[in-house]
């Protein structure tokens, strides 16, 4: 998993007003919490930060007022509802080896057995323990010939070395949906016929 490097300033303006005039100049507001440390109240550039959570559970190395260096991964980001910028992100303090339970997300490949079965995703993304410099960045299931009725489960599921479930292993993951069966024409104009009868 890629480091991605950004510079931080430490801000000590709060409100509405002034998270309003840090993305007036292209900036986030962000705190920074974790490891029993009081919050720290930071602003980072808007657009590599924009670009960095691209990546799920993106691991960010912080120059904080070129002073110190923190190791972060985003926990909540809010966006504007209409024009997707960022609003404001929290960050969880994290350090090299250590053990963090994050949220991957599950990619599938493969075609269903022919029938026009439905593919239901019943987690979008597997809760996993992994250390913080190693988390993956998704996990690929192979849904090739399943037929309906079939399911995939946590325990299914090939995790990366060094990482492990943080979900009860008999978690269904993904489930084929019978398709169901489509009501003809004919059918319905009978149907009709009988209700106004």
């Amino acid at each position: 998993m890629s480091e991605v490097k950004l510079s931080a300033e430490t801000r000590t303006e709060f409100g509405k007003g002034a998270a309003r005039r840090i993305r007036r100049d292209n900036k986030v507001p962000v705190v920074l919490y974790g490891h029993g440390s009081d919050p720290l109240h930071l602003t980072l550039p808007g657009h590599d930060l924009l670009l960095a959570l691209r990546t799920p559970n993106v691991l960010i190395s912080l120059d904080i007022d070129g002073k110190s260096h923190e190791l972060a991964i985003p926990k909540a980001v809010q966006r504007d509802p209409l024009k997707g910028f960022l609003e404001h992100v929290d960050l969880l303090l994290v350090k090299r080896g250590e053990k963090v339970t994050v949220e991957i997300p599950v990619h599938v490949e493969g075609e269903l057995a022919p029938g026009g079965n439905l593919l239901e995703h019943v987690l979008d993304a597997l809760p996993v323990e992994a250390e913080a410099t190693h988390i993956p960045e998704q996990v690929t299931v192979s849904v090739e010939g399943l037929a309906a009725g079939a399911s995939i489960h946590a325990k299914d599921i090939a995790l990366p070395n060094g990482a492990s479930l943080a979900v009860d292993e008999d978690a269904v993951v993904i489930q084929v949906l019978a398709a169901q069966a489509e009501e003809t024409e004919g059918e319905g104009a009978e149907g009709e016929e009988a209700a106004e009868a």
